[in-house]
C-alpha cells in the first residue's frame, strides 16, 4: 500500500478497530500498525484470537480433552493480556481482548465486527506457510473479500 493509502487509514475517523492475532511472527508488526492507527484515531482497540478447536480434534482423532482446550485458551488469554498491556503502554487507553472459538474466516470478517461494531480490521498479509495457505486458504484473502467493514492489510517488512 502506498503512503497515501496508509495516510487515508490514519486520517479516516474510525471508532472501533479490530486486530486479529494468531501468535505467528506476523503478530507483532500487525499489532504495532493497529496501535498506530488506534492512537491517531483516539479510538477503541479490540485484540482477537480465534481458536479453531476442530483443527485439534481432526488432527488428533478426537483425542483432545476439554482440559487441553481449557489450558490452550488460558495460554492464549495470557498472551492477549500481554498484547493488551503493550497497546496501553504505547498510548491506547481503551483496549479489550477476546478469545473466540470457531472458523477464523467468518469470525474475523463478519461475526465479530457485527457483534462489536468494528469499523476497521487490521490484519497481517499472512500467518501461514505456503503449504498451509494451499490447504486451508488464506484467512486474510477471505477477510479482504468478505469483511463487513474496511480492511487494512499489513505486509511484513522485507529484509534489505
Amino acid at each position: 500500500m502506498s503512503r497515501e493509502g496508509v495516510a487515508f487509514f490514519m486520517l479516516q475517523q474510525y471508532k472501533n478497530i479490530l486486530v486479529p492475532v494468531d501468535g505467528s511472527k506476523a503478530t507483532q508488526p500487525v499489532l504495532e500498525k493497529a496501535i498506530e492507527v488506534a492512537k491517531r484515531n483516539q479510538t477503541h482497540l479490540d485484540i482477537l484470537n480465534v481458536l479453531e478447536v476442530n483443527q485439534f480434534s481432526d488432527t488428533y482423532g478426537g483425542a483432545v480433552s476439554g482440559d487441553v482446550i481449557y489450558k490452550l485458551s488460558q495460554d492464549v488469554q495470557d498472551r492477549l493480556e500481554s498484547l493488551k498491556q503493550q497497546a496501553i503502554n504505547a498510548g491506547v487507553p481503551d483496549v479489550s481482548i477476546h478469545v473466540r472459538f470457531g472458523n477464523p474466516k467468518p469470525v474475523i470478517a463478519r461475526e465479530f465486527p457485527a457483534d462489536h461494531g468494528s469499523e476497521l480490521i487490521v490484519i497481517g498479509s499472512t500467518g501461514l506457510t505456503a503449504v498451509e495457505r494451499l490447504m486451508v486458504g488464506s484467512v486474510t484473502n477471505y477477510v479482504s473479500r468478505s469483511a463487513i467493514c474496511d480492511v487494512l492489510i499489513v505486509k511484513p517488512e522485507l529484509t534489505k
